[in-house]
């Protein structure tokens, strides 16, 4: 039997993409090399790229997503594994292309991508099967509302957040009137859409969700402490917050947030690695967000949790390969 080849997609668009290069490597180093021949490719905004053996960079060939070797010689891919944060391989677009062009891939199809991108349109859809959130009022650029309003609502404190955005930038915590301004202001040099959402104040937890041999799996509940007010960019990538897995919950609460998560998961109809976030209140599971292209770096939560759990990232990774190849 030939060894398949894969491709380990990294990079992005976005800030992230530094943080993707990190779970690239990861999965890179993972991969069994009896099974498998793994290369990396390199997407980035102003070029695509395959690194050779000795790092040497190659061109990818866009019409078909094959490396440009040199010598008339071009190299196919059997599947990739995409491990890209963000845009765009965390919103749709590469896998729409891939599609396009008869690339298999690993992960969800791009459908779900874009629909958990979108952050209000992932609540309104979870709502549906009775999968509670955070109150929130929904804003375009140009749309006109009032402080007033908007605190009448949802109260203090509140978040302000860009609706589609993979890396908590742009998001603030206000407990002001007067700093909705801001907060506005800079939310929408994320996004041209905004999410304001009233703040719940409980246990912080991050849940992985994967299928994994053929059923739905929680992988672990991973509770946030940030050494700030809350989550963000900083905290989730530069380890300014404490991680404590598995989360210190009591027994009952646990099984309702893996239940809802594995409902959450299979609602959406998700596949490959999920990490959903959520705010524990009074016993209840609000669901704040999921990322379908969690960090997999070795510092990130997933890893931590799969070590825990007792799965191999080895496994992990080559699991994944292997629903890709059977699409």
């Amino acid at each position: 039997m030939s060894k398949k080849n894969i491709a380990v997609v990294m990079g992005g668009y976005s800030d992230e993409y530094k943080v993707s290069l990190k779970s690239g490597q990861l999965i890179f180093d993972s991969l069994d090399r009896e099974i498998y021949n793994v290369y990396k490719v390199v997407i980035l905004k102003d070029e695509w790229y395959f690194l050779d053996e000795n790092d040497q960079k190659k061109p990818i060939n866009k019409a078909d997503f094959s490396a440009d070797l040199g010598n008339r010689e071009s190299l196919k891919f059997d599947a990739c594994f995409n491990i890209i944060h963000g845009t765009p391989g965390e919103n749709g677009i590469l896998q729409a292309y891939w599609d396009a062009v008869g690339q298999k891939y690993t992960g969800c199809d791009f459908y779900q991508s874009a629909l958990t991108f979108n952050k209000k349109d992932t609540l309104a859809v979870l709502s549906k099967y009775g999968i509670p959130s955070a109150k929130s009022i929904y804003l375009r650029k140009g749309e006109d509302i009032s402080d007033d309003k908007i605190v009448e609502e949802l109260g203090l404190p509140l978040f302000v957040k860009p609706n589609q955005s993979g890396s908590s930038l742009g998001i603030s915590k206000v407990k002001e009137k007067n700093e909705l301004k801001t907060a506005l202001e800079i939310a929408y040099k994320e996004d041209d859409e905004i999410l304001i959402e009233s703040a719940l104040n409980g246990t912080e937890v991050s849940v992985g969700v994967l299928d994994y041999k053929g059923e739905v799996i929680v992988l672990g509940i991973t509770e946030i402490i940030p050494d700030k007010e809350f989550f963000d960019y900083e905290a989730k990538y530069e380890g300014a917050s404490q991680e404590i897995t598995p989360a210190r919950i009591d027994e009952e609460t646990t099984k309702k947030v893996e239940e809802i998560s594995i409902k959450a998961y299979k609602s959406l109809g998700m596949s490959g690695f999920s990490r959903s976030e959520f705010i524990i209140v009074d016993g209840i599971p609000y669901l704040l967000e999921m990322n379908t292209n969690p960090g997999f770096s070795p510092a990130s939560i997933l890893p931590q949790q799969a070590k825990i759990y007792g799965i191999s990232i080895k496994d992990l990774c080559g699991s994944e390969v292997e629903k890709a190849l059977n699409k």
